[in-house]
């Protein structure tokens, strides 16, 4: 989770947005990102979405079982949908999708419990791990000149 703050934070230093994720794979990091929506003019570029790109070129599969993705802020549904269809094992976040629209980020509030339920996925769900570090990515772009949502 570290390296998803630590990327976020070089996101956002390159005015993006505060979220970041990383992809570990039996204890090896495969991919780190950050959100690069602004940047690639991409709305589906969420940090997760480009971590898991990453992941699938780096394996050369789109099969990311065994992987567990930790994201900065709860992935949406779109993310959530992308973690499912490759298969990772595992999602771990720190913010909650309600924190992101908080900071007025246009946000579907449809956790990822709710989609687990709904979809009957199987992958695991850890939320809240270092919840403050990824809360006060929020407020470091939140202090930025000019930052902008979507």
């Amino acid at each position: 989770m570290r390296l998803a703050i630590a990327k976020a934070e070089e996101g956002v230093r390159h005015g993006q947005t505060p979220f970041g994720a990383c992809i570990v794979r039996r204890g090896r990091v495969v991919a780190v990102s950050h959100n690069r929506v602004w940047k690639n003019t991409d709305i589906t570029a969420h940090a997760e979405i480009c971590a898991i790109r990453q992941a699938c070129q780096k394996l050369k599969t789109i099969d990311l079982s065994g992987c567990i993705l930790y994201s900065t802020c709860e992935p949406c549904p779109m993310c959530f949908s992308a973690c499912h269809w490759a298969n990772i094992s595992r999602i771990v976040y720190g913010a909650h999708i309600a924190d992101a629209k908080r900071f007025g980020f246009h946000e579907l509030t449809v956790s990822n419990a709710a989609m687990k339920t709904m979809g009957g996925s199987r992958v695991r769900i850890r939320k809240d791990f270092l919840r403050q570090a990824c809360l006060g990515l929020f407020s470091l772009w939140a202090d930025r000149p000019g930052h902008k949502t979507y």
